[in-house]
């Protein structure tokens, strides 16, 4: 997993609340394992109309929010069934970040384990940044993981919650995997000597 330390980027203002998984990565979309390629299809249910032609409404078709790498977003990011497919398809796309006020359980686990950052913000600065993301292509924002805090594009500043432990793991680009691989030389040693006391095994 790569680590996350500080994002610099435009950030899009996707102002609903309750985005539920199949809203990011629809079902069909489900059938592969591999965390490559999920970018295409990315809310693609709002990004494109039937006949596959853009949307030209949905925010991030719009010229300044093509490239974003922040969402800022309504309460309950992340809601409905659990896919861990809706982080992998919003990193495949380029988004590192979503700032929200709330996250579902499992969409906010998933997030911690494939390097995408939601950061939990209070009412009433998720309303100052969701004003900063509507300025476009000005709407550059940085966010700081070591410090907690989020830079505006008019420099101000806004403190978001993460336990510790997971700050400690996505600044060092550990998942489980990773916490497991540190363990191992004792998993070695540990290995090693069941095998002389059991050969068998």
């Amino acid at each position: 997993m790569d680590k996350f330390t500080t994002l610099t980027g435009v950030a899009a203002p996707l102002n609903i609340m309750n985005v539920d998984t199949d809203m990011i990565i629809p079902k069909q979309y489900l059938k592969t394992i591999a965390r490559t390629g999920l970018g295409a299809g990315l809310f693609s249910e709002m990004r494109f109309n039937q006949d596959g032609s853009e949307n030209p409404d949905f925010v991030l078709n719009k010229p300044a929010y093509r490239a974003a790498k922040i969402i800022v977003a309504g309460d309950n990011f992340g809601c409905g069934s659990s896919r861990e497919h809706a982080p992998w398809a919003l990193l495949d796309y380029g988004i590192r970040c979503v700032i929200s006020t709330g996250f579902a359980d499992i969409f906010y686990n998933n997030c911690f384990q494939n390097g995408v950052l939601p950061a939990k913000v209070k009412q009433e600065d998720l309303d100052k940044l969701m004003d900063d993301a509507s300025r476009g292509s000005n709407a550059t924002m940085t966010v700081d993981l070591e410090k907690q805090e989020i830079r505006g594009p008019d420099g101000g500043i806004v403190k978001f919650e993460i336990d510790a432990f997971r700050k400690h793991c996505m600044l060092n680009g550990l998942d489980d995997i990773g916490l497991t691989m540190q363990k191992g030389d004792k998993i070695g040693a540990f290995e090693a000597q069941t095998s002389a006391v059991r050969p068998w095994i």
